[in-house]
């Protein structure tokens, strides 16, 4: 069975951790955004829905 060879450190844990953290506080970020953006008519972009991708195939 593959064990690791020593412990990683508390602060090498922690620096992984943070930036998985912050990329996940990013995207949500962007995803509000795009959210109020298209609830105030603002946004030009818009997600395709599936029926539309299903058309185009």
């Amino acid at each position: 069975m593959a064990v690791p060879k020593k412990k990683t450190s508390k602060s090498k844990r922690d620096k992984r951790r943070a930036t998985w953290r912050h990329k996940a506080a990013v995207e949500a970020q962007k995803a509000l955004s795009l959210g109020k953006s298209i609830l105030t008519g603002r946004s030009t972009f818009v997600y395709p829905s599936a029926e539309e991708e299903d058309e185009e195939e």
